[in-house]
């Protein structure tokens, strides 16, 4: 499982390092290319439009593997330790339930992409370009679910020492 994990943490890094990277170059190539040479790449815009989605979503799977979210937080502070730990398990469970959801909806709309044979631009498919949306919520999912079950087990085990 810790290779796993690893693999994962590395494929997300990376992915996210490369894709940023060709975002600044693609808009730093087109800012050069438009301002010195009235000119531009056709597809650029659209690329840098889809290189943002890509970034978007990595950030929040990398930000889910952190537990570094954005996350409002007003009610655990008048919480004890232990409801502050069921709180947390129930939004958990939550977040985990409404990304599976979007993971599976964004998937039969990439699907639906898939069969209608969508070009996003030049001869580039758009299913291919958006496949990132139930990727990334399904493994936001699956991390909010084993983040849920880790907390229900330490709760057990809290209540049994009690």
């Amino acid at each position: 499982m810790q290779i796993f994990n690893r693999t994962i943490t590395f494929v997300e890094n990376s992915l996210l390092a490369l894709a940023l990277f060709i975002m600044i170059a693609l808009a730093s190539t087109q800012i050069i290319m438009r301002n010195f040479w009235d000119s531009g790449l056709a597809w650029g815009d659209i690329s840098l439009s889809i290189l943002v989605l890509w970034v978007a979503m990595l950030g929040a799977m990398v930000a889910t593997r952190e537990q570094n979210h954005i996350s409002i937080d007003l009610l655990s502070r008048f919480l004890s330790p232990r409801t502050k730990g069921m709180n947390q398990a129930l939004l958990d469970l939550f977040t985990a339930l409404v990304c599976g959801l979007l993971s599976y909806h964004s998937a039969r709309f990439v699907m639906m992409e898939y069969e209608d044979g969508t070009v996003a631009f030049e001869s580039v498919p758009a299913w291919l370009c958006e496949v990132i949306i139930p990727f990334g919520f399904g493994l936001i999912a699956l991390r909010c679910s084993v983040t849920f079950m880790a907390q229900c087990v330490a709760l057990v085990r809290k209540s049994s020492h009690s």
